[in-house]
């Protein structure tokens, strides 16, 4: 608990007491003798601790020794058990749907007490906001009323509920996100939203049909079939993450086959990834494109599989020649990559981070707003991390030499908004740069006359 910041822990605390206050009049009621108060709500408590039940088998799947490995990770996938909750119950009563699971679930990262307070504390207010905005605009009446469910109208209300959840969870995910994780406000809620409302929703429309089931003369017997469609949704989502797996093997491949082929430049791609990051992050872009400057910045060099070896490993000064036939590795990237569907503007970046922005790069010549602003991006990230390590033709300068180098050619070589992006980023996160290649007898340095960051 001593590793939870102190803010942390207050908002823990806070988000626990907020739901405990939501869930009391339930708990109220189920005291004798309030409950034998005529004033007492009613709370359907079979309904709760079937469906509480549900939810906390569902959680435990993980753990099943047969079926464990088979079970999809995440808790999103159980949302329509919690959202069923939301339909057709109080407020008060829904919002205890989800702790005995949120409490018993597996953590895989300590203290686990604090996160499983605030895992169920975070459903637990989720649920009562989604059940109050469903019960607001009429939605039990809509899902079973004495005539059967009311459609379309019933959507309506679910529609709303959904809506509601989400938007309670991105608020609290983004609390959290500042007071724990120190992720700076203006990142904490952004995209995040609207990633999560496109899967919840197709979850909303089972806990939905969950409820017509339960409320119709079949019962909830017929309300539990509908895990089915449930966990096929369930296996779609494990197959997202099992294509993005694929996509990661692809590119760690690729960046092997060029590590291999070029020793010097060992371990460049990925820290080039990581600058690219910094730089990303730094200008506000959101989670996607920081993901594609990260594919960028780590295949910004796989057009040297298309360079002769020899020339990459040479010790001494490059003829113009032998220069001009490694100036084609962009574009020997940008066709290595060109049927590599996932990673849209990055290849942009491969084919364009040697432009420089007074239009003296290569290939094409592009100067300013024309060179496509990703490739900006890993152009300043690139110069740095060959200024900051060892090569054949270079010693690794140290981080303030390289930013002052950065900042003396912005304008000319490199975009200042990018440079000035690194640098603030270093100055919030620091760098550790590896060298890749060092050693006592380096041979002499290659010719080259760029200002920073030649040729990687």
């Amino acid at each position: 608990m001593r590793s939870v910041p102190a803010l942390a822990r207050a908002y823990i605390l806070g988000a626990a007491l907020a739901a405990l206050l939501c869930a009391a009049p339930a708990l109220a009621a189920a005291v004798p003798r309030a409950a034998g108060s005529p004033d007492a709500p009613s709370v359907p408590w079979l309904a709760v601790a079937l469906l509480a039940a549900l939810y906390a088998g569902c959680e435990q799947l993980p753990r099943c020794r047969f079926m464990g490995r088979h079970a999809p990770r995440g808790m999103g996938m159980f949302f329509p058990v919690l959202l069923a909750g939301a339909f057709l119950l109080p407020p008060a009563a829904a919002a205890l749907v989800g702790v005995p699971g949120a409490l018993l679930a597996r953590v895989e990262r300590r203290p686990a007490g604090p996160r499983r307070i605030w895992h169920a504390a975070q459903l637990a207010l989720a649920c009562w906001a989604a059940a109050l905005a469903h019960q607001a605009l009429g939605g039990p009446g809509a899902v079973g009323g004495p005539a059967g469910p009311d459609f379309p109208y019933a959507l309506a209300p679910a529609a709303a509920a959904v809506v509601v959840f989400c938007a309670v969870l991105t608020v609290l995910d983004g609390g959290i996100l500042v007071l724990a994780e120190r992720v700076p406000a203006r990142r904490a809620w952004r995209g995040r939203f609207w990633p999560v409302l496109a899967p919840v929703s197709v979850h909303g429309l089972v806990g939905l049909m969950m409820t017509v089931l339960w409320r119709s003369p079949y019962g909830p017997g017929a309300a539990l079939l509908v895990l089915l469609p449930m966990y096929i949704s369930c296996w779609l989502f494990a197959q997202y993450h099992r294509e993005r797996a694929a996509h990661q093997s692809t590119i760690r491949a690729l960046v092997q086959a060029v590590d291999l082929k070029d020793g010097y430049t060992r371990g460049h791609s990925e820290r080039v990834g990581q600058a690219s990051v910094m730089i990303a992050q730094e200008l506000g872009m959101d989670d996607s494109r920081v993901e594609t400057l990260r594919f960028a910045g780590i295949l910004h060099d796989v057009g040297k599989l298309g360079v002769p070896t020899r020339l990459l490993r040479k010790d001494g000064p490059l003829t113009p020649q032998e220069r001009r036939v490694i100036e084609l590795h962009p574009e020997y990237g940008h066709e290595i990559t060109r049927g590599i569907g996932f990673l849209g503007e990055a290849r942009a970046a491969i084919l364009h981070h040697h432009e420089r922005v007074d239009g003296s790069g290569y290939p094409y010549g592009l100067a300013g707003d024309r060179i496509p602003e990703c490739a900006r991006v890993v152009a300043v990230a690139d110069a740095f991390d060959a200024m900051t390590s060892t090569r054949s033709y270079s010693r690794a300068r140290s981080v303030p030499k390289a930013v002052a180098e950065l900042e003396r050619c912005a304008g000319a070589h490199f975009d200042p908004r990018m440079v000035g992006a690194l640098v603030r980023a270093l100055d919030r996160h620091g760098w550790h740069p590896s060298v890749t290649a060092d050693g006592p007898d380096l041979p002499a340095p290659r010719a080259t006359g760029s200002p920073a960051g030649s040729p990687s």
